[in-house]
């Protein structure tokens, strides 16, 4: 697929390996620099390197291929399984797990173990490396994700993630001790400029996002919240709470690099989910408990 791009003036001396990660967000820096490499990258019929500096009235054409598809094998993993009947399937997702194959992680996902105990009972619609697949949680969220077994049920709560509906509560624990009981986070995410890996909030192109916590417990140094999403935006809580200087503790990425408590990842549980069901038409709720290194948290934190 072959994409264009007029660069206006206020790109000019940009680097284009740089200009081209901002325009497709979708896509590495690292990815585009291997296709510059790779001669997909051109300026008007020109081939150029990475570092070429743009000029106002460029034309970049970018050749970029068509994903392969990778084959997805079954694999006999043990799953915590909250609920299932013959339209989806609630699973209560570990610690260190990632939900379906990407780039570093072809094997034990979470598609790899649905693949297994499902057999061909998951819907298609978001293809080979994602099949059942309607919403993620990061590897070090533990907790509840849905899983649809038909096309059907996919897109109808698909449908009620896009407007809003469903049900997402979360409990964290985060550094600092929160005043307030209770507040909203209202700040638009998109990619962080500075760091592919990273998302930010940002004052231009990025997405609404919403969440709502509570104080549930204070510690001496620490908060127990619970978030409820209105967005369902990547690492929306993790942002969204460091944007306010409780970061999740735990959290290298968003908050400190370093952690008094031996932990992998942030201390985040995805407890509740609550949706419209796609035959009965009735509201379903499912609630999950807390991790043990997340409840022995809660008992060792200085009060």
């Amino acid at each position: 697929m072959i994409r264009v791009f007029n660069v206006s003036e206020e790109y000019a001396d940009e680097r284009i390996d740089k200009y081209l990660s901002e325009q497709l967000d979708d896509i590495s820096r690292s990815y585009i620099q291997k296709l510059i490499k790779s001669n997909n990258v051109k300026v008007f019929d020109e081939i150029c390197k990475a570092n070429y500096k743009l000029v106002s009235g460029d034309v970049i054409f970018i050749d970029i291929p068509a994903p392969v598809e990778l084959d997805v094998m079954p694999e006999n993993i043990p799953l915590d399984i909250v609920y299932e009947d013959n339209d989806f399937i609630i699973i209560n997702k570990p610690k260190q797990m990632v939900v379906h194959p990407a780039a570093g992680h072809y094997n034990n996902t979470l598609v790899n173990a649905l693949m297994y105990h499902c057999k061909d009972n998951l819907s298609g619609i978001n293809g080979v490396l994602r099949p059942g697949i309607v919403h993620r949680i990061d590897m070090d969220t533990t907790g509840l994700l849905v899983v649809c077994k038909n096309d059907l049920s996919h897109i109808f709560i698909s449908e009620q993630l896009k407007c809003h509906s469903v049900k997402r509560c979360y409990h964290a624990i985060v550094n600092g001790v929160i005043k307030e009981d209770e507040g909203t986070i209202v700040a638009p995410i998109g990619r962080d400029p500075n760091n592919r890996l990273k998302m930010t909030i940002v004052k231009n192109g990025g997405k609404d996002a919403t969440t709502h916590y509570r104080v549930i417990e204070r510690f001496k140094n620490h908060t127990y919240i619970e978030c409820e999403l209105k967005t369902g935006r990547t690492h929306q809580i993790r942002v969204h709470m460091s944007s306010i200087k409780h970061p999740l503790l735990g959290d290298t990425v968003y908050g400190s690099a370093k952690c008094p408590y031996k932990l992998t990842g942030q201390t985040l549980h995805a407890k509740t989910l609550g949706f419209i069901h796609p035959t009965t038409k009735e509201e379903v709720f499912f609630d999950s408990e807390l991790p043990d290194y997340f409840k022995h948290l809660l008992n060792v934190l200085p009060k």
